[in-house]
């Protein structure tokens, strides 16, 4: 459950950046960069929380850190190549 709360806060994340890029009127593939950074950083952070909290080992959380980074971002990444 832990997991698909955290791929939601990736999709609120880029809902913010994307509506934050369309009000200052640049383009999603600018944003693109700056959700992906912002991402990764939230997602390492999750999985260092899951190691050093929750007891986990590091290739434990490994594969979990590919599926919270990657479906977000891999949606992002579909969405500012579809608006340009």
């Amino acid at each position: 459950m832990h997991t698909v709360l955290v791929i939601l806060g990736g999709f609120v994340l880029l809902a913010i950046t994307y509506a934050m890029a369309l009000w200052h009127s640049a383009s999603l593939r600018r944003a693109f960069p700056v959700y992906a950074i912002l991402w990764v950083i939230a997602s390492a952070i999750n999985l260092w929380i899951g190691v050093t909290h929750a007891g986990y080992s590091v290739s434990d959380e490994l594969p979990i850190f590919v599926v919270v980074f990657g479906i977000p971002c891999a949606v992002a990444w579909f969405v500012s190549r579809r608006s340009a």
